[in-house]
Parts: C-alpha cells; structure tokens; sequence
C-alpha cells in the first residue's frame, strides 16, 4: 500500500530488495527516490541508516535532483564493512510552503500580518521538536551525506569525513527568537518577513526540519565490503614460467614458488596490488594438451594449468613441480610483505586424472557409451577437461568444494578468481559465496564470466565482488564512451568491474596490429577510468603475435608451455613498458579520484578517433559559500587510433569538473610534464608513437571552483 506521501523508486534497490546494494568502505553514492504529494504543499525528504553495530545514524537530507522531476537524492559515504539498512523517509513541509506563500503575498500586502502570525506559529512548532538529544553529538558509527540539489548528476559531489550531528542547544532559542520577530506588530510586515529569509534561518531549518505527516520506506540494505573489493590493480603470471630453464637438448625445468617470488619485487615496484597465480594444481595426464593446444603433445610438455587432477592430487593439492604447501604459504608471506595479496584460481573442472573421476563419477555426465563426456564448445573439443555436473549429488559436490576453498584460506587466500562461474548454477554460487561471507567477509570472489550479460549481472547480484568485462572488445570511441558509462552508472550498484588489458585467453586484434602504441592506450583507458584493472604477463613486453590470423590465442601460450621472460633485458633495452604501468599504478595510488567507480564523466570532443573523461573527489565543503573546493581532479584525453595522429577540440562539462563555465585553469600532463592553461574549449594534438594521451591533473583559482 502507498504511504500518505508517496515514495517511490527507491535507488539503489537490487531486485526489488531480495539482494543488497554494493559499496566499498568510504566510497560515495547516490541515494534516490521519487518523492511527491497532492496539491501545492511542499515536501522534503531524507535517508536514516542504521550501520552494522545496529546504531540508528541522523537523518540526512535529501535535495530535488532538478525543477519539477520529484526526484529526491543525496550522495552517502558508509564508512565501514557490514550490511548497513536504510529508510527513505519524506513529509510535508509546512515552513517552506509557508515561506512560498509569504514571499507573494506579504511583499504585495496581502494578509501580511496574518501571514506573519502563521509562520510565527510554524516556528514555534519547530522550536518545540527540537529533541534534548540534538543537544548532543551522534555516537556509535553513523554515515555521512550530503543533499544534491538543482545540479546536473555531473555535477554532483560527496561530502568526506564522519558527520554528527549539528550541536542544538541554543538553536530552540533561536527558532524562538524568530517567531518572536515575526509577531512584532510594532515593525512593518515586510520588515519581519526578511528574519525568515535569512540564511541562518535556513541553516537552522536544516537542522531541525518542521515534519508533518512523516512516510517511510521499507528497508533496504547495501553491503559494504573491504576497500580491495573496489580498488587495485591486478597482476597475472604463471609461478611455472619465474625461473624454468629451457635447453636444447634436455628436459626443461619448470620454476616453483621460490623462484616465482624473486619476481615479486618487480610486481610490487610496478605498483600492483593482487598477484594472480592461475591454476597450481596438479595437471592431468589423460589427453594433455601440447604446444599451442596441439593433440599430441612432446614427452616433456607440462600441459594446461586448467586440466587440474591427476594422482598426485586435485583442487587441495598443489603441482610437486610448484613446491609444496610450505613453499606456497612463504610466497603469500612474501607476498603481504610487499604490499600484495595472492589470488588462486577457483577452476570447477576436472582432468580425467583427477581423484574425483574415480571417487564420485556420479558427479559427471556418462555418454551412451559409456565414457564420461568432456567439454566442448563445438567444434572445439576439450579432451583434457571434464565439467561437473552440479545437479548430480549437489549435496556432495557443494560440501567438497567448500572444503577446498576453506582449504585455501586457511593458507592466506582472500581473492578467489572464479573461472567460467557462468557454466555452473547460480544457485550453487549464492549459498556459496554467503556461506564463505558469514565467517570471512574479507574473503573476495571474481567471476570470470564471458557471457551474456543477464548472466553477469545476476553473478554479481548474488554475491561475486568483481566481474570480468567486454572491456578487451571495446575499441571505438561509442564503444568506450558507452561501455564504460554503463559499468561506472548503470550497474556500479551491484556490479564491480575488473578490466584486464589482456588475459592468457585473450589477445585482442587491437593489440596484435596496434603495435606499443595500442597498448600504451588500453592501459592509459584501463588504469584511469576504471578503479580496478588487470594486467597479463608478457603486456610489458607488448606481446602480440597470434598462433594465426583472426586467432585470438597467443602463439606458443603459455597456458600450454613454459615461457620464461627476460625481464631485466627488456628494461635495460628499452623495451619494457614497465616503466609507464610503474607510472600509471603510481599515479593511481596518489589521486583518491582514480580510486572510484561512480565519478567516471565524458565530454566531448569532435573526432570520432578521440575520448576525454573526468574523475573528480571534491575538496572540503565550505558551509558559508555553500560550494566543495576543487579537490582531486584527473583529466584524461586519449587517442584511440594506434597509428596516426590526430588534431581535435575538446569541449568540456565545466561543473562536472567543480568550475565555472567560464573559467580558465592550469592542466599539468603527468606523462609528459607538460603544463597548459586551459577553458572549456581547448585544442589537443596527440601523436600515438609519442604520448597517446594526455593525463591532467587540474590547478585553478579558488574564485572559479564552483
């Protein structure tokens, strides 16, 4: 039933309640509902949050996100982990419809001193609801707001820091005074009327709101996980490869653990959060894979990481090559020491070798002929590789494979990367993921899932943290400018993305005939607009060969063979563009706007081969100007075309940078060193075998920060 003002539209809301919205601890989002009522009277509306620890938190006003759409928002920051509740709650605002009707009618003569009466009155009735216990500040954890209101959603910011609430005493008095002022027949009406119009009197009317016929929501929820859920840079690389030898005439030697960390220092110089291992169980031998995905392969070819289980074990079980349970625990140790977190692969698959094919083959599809059927994706074949089947025995595969990932948890796994979750039920994935979240809400799960996007949306809705993207297809200025728009608004409620550069599987034709350049601009695209982005070894090296023409699979991957690097030679030539990832993931971690989802905002530029985008966190809110200081602002110009240069004129959307139209200010390029004076219209020229893209940080006078 709808309430006697009604509320609708509630935003963000996940399917209808039955799932939570998604945050990360100190991230900024938007609050909205559709808010209205009969006739002319005025209405208001607000957020009450009640956090974790079950503390009921202020109430925290609303604004009209615009003239006349009775759409009501405010920007929230939660400042810790947990599922946090929250209520809409709107009212009748008998003051401001007051305040309207006086200021016709009493600048005009018009029942003045009768209007004067009745706002005496009005104030008077707000000087009584103001509570003794707004006399004192909130305690317990409360969340921080800030009203939007008559601003484009551009233009939008977030208010920092923890917020209590406003210290009350004397504010009665002074709701009092008011009245008082008003009922004072020795002044002329007019003369009166301005005490309600002054700006402290609307200060205290923010305060302690006059509320009549109060409606309030049904709860909703948003849960807020650990930073990392939203912000880091990911590195991928196979421990196999850190150290094999390779020699002509002898079987080569795969690397381990122990000399797979000496490449940790690199990692963590490069300013990489997450080292991502794929898969580092035993590989199976039945139908191994050789060489570039060959069916027969060499005697001494190691085979697919994601052909997991042979006699030597299955997914509780680490390859003998790799070392041992105590070699891995001293590299994730080394790991944290640097900085760094381990992610493993969650791979549900099996190789015809693994335990589980001669323990439970009922967990498996049996063919008419009696054999066990592989994967396909025909006309692939995948002879190495078995799926489970999860509808056979659920109870039983649900309890072992929950066994194994604890396993790995108790060995200092906190990022699990999910493969190919979309072939396995969604159901198993939801009790899952909240069974792990009940006892370890800082364990983090990624989908890697490929698929439509219904799938991947309803992944994340049911509890993965991060989500695989289209981003490696997503070339062309439309296709970045409306991607990207709908990751960072669209689905940034529930949906997290991670977007890869590239991907042991993925090696996109961008990158095949972009040469350095092409690469230099995906990750300059990754790094900057997205909060959370990935990086396959051998990206430095600007590896680009495929095994064949319209292939996307890398010549002589190293999914099927061991591929050790010269790293050192590559840097000490030249060739590595370590140097510039160093850059970019440095620059990250110093600019807190780079760290967001939702602040991500394009403007325009007249080639089709160019893109320009916007992060801004804005500086502290100055309560006499009404206006955030300019904050931390990032401003990137791309060109999208590897090949030739390109001239343009970039047109930007003043407020959504926290300026005035008009506005002139300083950008200082972070790639180049360069500095310009800038305004909104602005010519760029940008060579790709030079600097692909300018990358701005912005200076400006406080008198043009709006």
């Amino acid at each position: 039933m709808i309430g006697r003002i009604p509320i609708l539209d509630i935003y963000p809301t996940v399917e209808c309640g039955r799932y939570p919205a998604k945050a990360a601890a100190g991230e900024t989002f938007e609050i909205s509902a559709t808010v209205f009522r009969e006739g002319h009277d005025a209405v208001a509306a607000g957020v009450v949050f009640t956090g974790p620890d079950g503390v009921r938190g202020p109430l925290l006003p609303m604004g009209e996100l615009g003239p006349g759409t009775d759409r009501w928002g405010v920007e929230v920051t939660l400042p810790t982990e947990g599922e946090w509740r929250f209520r809409v709650e709107a009212w009748g605002d008998p003051l401001a419809t007051w305040l309207h009707d006086a200021g016709i009618k009493i600048p005009r003569d018009l029942d003045a001193d009768l209007m004067c009466e009745e706002g005496a009155r009005l104030f008077d009735r707000a000087a009584r609801a103001v509570r003794a216990a707004d006399c004192e500040p909130a305690t317990g954890t409360v969340a921080t707001g800030r009203p939007v209101s008559g601003r484009t959603p551009a233009a939008r910011t977030a208010k920092r820091g923890k917020v209590t609430q406003a210290h009350a005493c004397g504010h009665r008095a002074a709701l009092q005074a008011v009245a008082a002022r008003l009922r004072d027949t020795r002044i002329d009406p007019r003369a009166r009327f301005t005490v309600a119009q002054l700006p402290e009197t609307a200060a205290l009317l923010r305060a302690h709101p006059l509320r009549s016929l109060i409606t309030r929501s049904s709860p909703r929820s948003v849960v807020v996980h650990r930073r990392r859920a939203l912000f880091g840079s990911w590195y991928e690389f196979f421990p196999r490869s850190e150290g094999a030898i390779i020699e002509r005439d002898a079987a080569p030697k795969s690397g381990n653990f122990q000399t797979a960390a000496k490449r940790l220092p690199a990692v963590a110089k490069m300013g990489f959060d997450v080292v991502y291992l794929p898969p580092i169980h035993p590989i199976g031998q039945s139908f191994r894979k050789g060489r570039n995905n060959t069916l027969t392969p060499e005697p001494y070819d190691p085979g697919s990481p994601w052909a997991i289980g042979s006699q030597q074990g299955g997914h509780d079980a680490i390859h003998p090559d790799l070392g041992t349970f105590e070699d891995f625990d001293a590299f994730v140790t080394k790991t944290r020491e640097l900085g760094m977190e381990v992610a493993i692969d969650l791979a549900l698959q099996c190789a015809p070798d693994h335990p589980w094919v001669t323990e439970h083959p009922e967990w498996f599809n049996i063919r008419a002929d009696g054999s066990i059927a592989y994967a396909e994706n025909p006309p692939k074949k995948y002879q190495d590789i078995y799926p489970l089947n999860f509808d056979k025995d659920p109870e039983g595969i649900y309890e072992e494979i929950r066994r194994v990932v604890r396993l790995w948890m108790e060995h200092g796994v906190r990022i699990f990367r999910v493969d190919n979750p979309h072939t396995k039920p969604v159901a198993f994935w939801e009790r899952l993921l909240a069974d792990i979240n009940a006892t370890d809400p800082d364990v983090l799960f990624l989908a890697e899932a490929f698929t439509r996007p219904a799938m991947m949306r309803t992944l994340a809705k049911v509890g993965f943290h991060q989500s695989y993207t289209y981003f490696t297809w997503k070339n062309s200025r439309s296709d970045v400018e409306d991607y990207l728009s709908e990751l960072s608004h669209e689905t940034s409620s529930y949906m997290r993305p991670n977007v890869f550069v590239n991907t042991p599987d993925i090696l996109h034709e961008y990158l095949q005939h972009g040469g350095v350049p092409a690469f230099r601009i995906r990750a300059v695209l990754a790094a900057m607009a997205m909060p959370t982005w990935g990086v396959y070894a051998g990206y430095e090296l600007a590896e680009n060969v495929p095994v064949r023409p319209g292939s996307e699979e890398y010549l002589d991957s190293e999914k099927y063979q061991y591929k050790p690097r010269d790293w050192v030679g590559a840097e000490r030539e030249g060739r590595s563009l370590a140097p510039f990832i160093t850059q970019l993931n440095l620059f990250r971690r110093a600019h807190p706007a780079l760290q967001e989802l939702r602040n991500l905002r394009f403007h325009s530029v007249n080639h089709p081969d160019m893109v320009c985008f916007s992060k801004r966190l804005p500086g502290a809110y100055d309560t006499a100007t009404r206006r955030h200081g300019l904050g931390d602002v990032v401003l990137v110009v791309v060109n999208l075309d590897p090949h030739n240069t390109h001239e343009a004129t970039v047109s930007l959307d003043m407020p959504a940078l926290g300026l005035d139209w008009q506005a002139e200010f300083v950008v200082d390029d972070e790639l180049s060193g360069e500095s310009y004076r800038w305004r909104q219209d602005n010519y760029v020229r940008l060579d790709p075998h030079i600097h692909p893209a300018h990358v701005f940080t912005l200076r400006a006078a406080a008198a043009n920060q709006r």
